[in-house]
């Protein structure tokens, strides 16, 4: 488990910095990644190494949204297939911020369990991906799982369910990551519409 190249970049040079970066000196920026990549794969390595029944990696990077094609070709994509080529099973990614550019992308970068955002539906999530990726999401984590009462959970969760065509390589959960003060009742009552569907 670890932050991103992309995320690791930004909290070394600043968000704004590096973006900048990736436009005015694009060479720099390469080198950058370089370096944080190779660090990235010795420290999943040792991981790996410490805890021997480790069987996958999960990256979490958000910067993957703020960046367009050209430059998640350039700066993202081949940094993440480096990553990801380590040999294990679950190879999953968290980018909760825009995913339209670089979700075509992941069953390329070998990428096979996607946590995304809840501003993308699962069903438009499985185009952009060919259906190759299993899906973790969609529920919105703060407005309807923190906030919501049991009832509208359960039915936004049923929903959600029934918005699928066709439900394989889905994971229901929430959209990012788990909010803080989610209540035990609003857990329940995913469970209960997420099992309806079951």
């Amino acid at each position: 488990m670890a932050r991103g190249p992309l995320n690791i970049a930004s909290y070394l040079m600043g968000s704004t910095e590096f973006l900048m970066a990736m436009m005015l000196e694009p060479e720099k920026a390469e080198a950058l990644m370089k370096k944080i990549t190779a660090f990235l794969k010795s420290w999943l390595q040792l991981q790996m190494k410490t805890f021997p029944s480790i069987d996958g990696i999960f990256l979490l990077d958000d910067i993957i949204g703020f960046i367009g094609e050209n430059e998640f070709r350039s700066f993202g994509l081949p940094y993440f297939k480096e990553l990801y080529d380590l040999p294990v099973s679950v190879k999953f990614l968290h980018n909760d911020a825009a995913c339209k550019v670089s979700a075509p992308y992941l069953p390329e970068i070998g990428v096979n369990l996607f946590n995304m955002g809840f501003d993308i539906t699962l069903t438009a999530l499985k185009e952009l991906t060919g259906s190759q990726v299993a899906l973790l999401g969609n529920l919105p984590p703060r407005d309807v799982l923190a906030a919501g009462t049991p009832e509208v959970v359960e039915q936004a969760t049923r929903e959600l369910a029934a918005s699928l065509a066709e439900s394989s390589r889905i994971i229901l959960s929430c959209g990012g990551g788990m909010p803080p003060g989610v209540s035990t009742a609003n857990i329940a009552a995913f469970i209960r519409g997420a099992q309806a569907r079951i």
